[in-house]
């Protein structure tokens, strides 16, 4: 299969790519700084000190370009899609599952990587990756990338982590003698769908998943009934990543899928926190930096490409994020990750995450499978319960 239609296979339709994404011509040439620049992120994805002096990777980039960033928090893919479509952005750090929706969409425009010198400094397993990357073009440039965690409570568990998603999927009683009812979340985003599936993989394997994004309708089925049984077990469905740290906090939840950003912003504060990679395996995501098809300030998005790509920045972003950058020259030499942090946020385990992907009708493990819109308005009712 050719890298068109490998990168196809990730858009929410297959699209005739060769026809409906016509690569618009890239910025030939950096000119001088705009003076602003506006960017859709993850929590935690750009840090100017606020919360923590040691993490701001804003300040001298303003001070060195003149180009004021602006940020706008999404929680969720399918929210940084909805505000990239509105427009009056220039840049977004898309995960997988939304970063060919954007492209399909005409919504982002191609790189010049030329005029990104640092490009040449992305980890390799990223430099061409199928999530960002149609016909050879590229359409954004790696920030950083890792595991989706399960966080526990170490009271609820008596430190000892647990070994399976069976603990947020089935009612049981937890180490601590209660049972798991009432104490668990789960994320409010369609592609959560996949963390389900993954799931049976491992303990329904007569299903005959091969790919967790990938669901033919039996499959997909299989999937949701889980996820009606774990309604019952939710005591709130989680996107905003503040929000979740208060319930793990204040709230009595003790598991969750999660972000290492949470897992350490609450063992910062001392809370009796940690996190795990389950024997069934993590769904997780790896992030591109991309320019919006009509941006205002082409020139400082470039200049901001390029500073996101610089060994500091990678290294302080994954160490407050708790991810893994995407230039591998962070990983050493840098004070806040320190030298096992790349090791310990995934580095070597690459292979073993199944990467965020916006399912289509036309996949590559199955005949036909359930396409992304039918899993967001099913997994809508889930959530309401029917």
């Amino acid at each position: 299969m050719t890298n068109l239609l490998k990168s196809c296979t990730a858009a929410i339709a297959c699209l005739s790519f060769a026809t409906q994404v016509t690569a618009a011509e890239p910025l030939k040439a950096l000119g001088k700084g705009e003076g602003a620049i506006s960017i859709v992120a993850w929590a935690g994805y750009i840090e100017r000190g606020e919360t923590d002096k040691n993490y701001d990777w804003v300040t001298g980039f303003e001070k060195e370009t003149g180009c004021k960033v602006s940020v706008k928090t999404a929680a969720t893919s399918d929210e940084m899609v909805s505000l990239m479509n509105e427009g009056g952005f220039d840049l977004v750090t898309a995960s997988g599952d939304a970063s060919l929706r954007l492209i399909a969409g005409k919504r982002v425009q191609p790189i010049n990587t030329d005029l990104i010198p640092s490009f040449k400094n992305v980890d390799q397993r990223l430099q061409n990756g199928a999530w960002y990357t149609v016909g050879g073009v590229h359409y954004g440039v790696p920030y950083l990338w890792g595991p989706n965690v399960l966080m526990y409570n170490t009271d609820a568990f008596k430190d000892k982590a647990p070994t399976s998603w069976n603990v947020v999927f089935e009612e049981e009683t937890l180490p601590d003698g209660k049972s798991n009812k009432g104490r668990v979340q789960a994320y409010d985003g369609a592609i959560y769908i996949a963390d389900a599936a993954m799931y049976l993989m491992a303990h329904k394997p007569d299903l005959g998943i091969k790919d967790p994004y990938e669901l033919t309708e039996d499959q997909y089925k299989a999937a949701l009934d889980l996820l009606r049984g774990q309604r019952k077990l939710i005591s709130r469905y989680w996107h905003d990543a503040m929000i979740q740290i208060d319930d793990f906090k204040n709230e009595g939840v003790v598991a969750s899928g999660s972000w290492p950003f949470q897992v350490n912003l609450l063992q910062a504060d001392k809370q009796k926190i940690a996190s795990t990679f389950p024997d069934e395996g993590v769904t997780g995501w790896a992030d591109t930096t991309m320019l919006h098809a009509d941006s205002e300030h082409p020139n400082c998005a470039y200049m901001w490409m390029e500073h996101s790509l610089q060994a500091k920045v990678q290294g302080d972003a994954a160490a407050w994020f708790g991810a893994v950058p995407s230039v591998p020259t962070a990983c050493k030499g840098n004070e806040l990750m320190g030298d096992t942090g790349c090791a310990t946020n995934g580095f070597d385990h690459f292979d073993k995450i199944k990467f965020w992907k916006t399912p289509v009708a036309k996949c590559a493990t199955q005949s036909e499978c359930v396409p992304y819109h039918r899993w967001v308005s099913d997994y809508i009712g889930v959530i309401g319960g029917r």
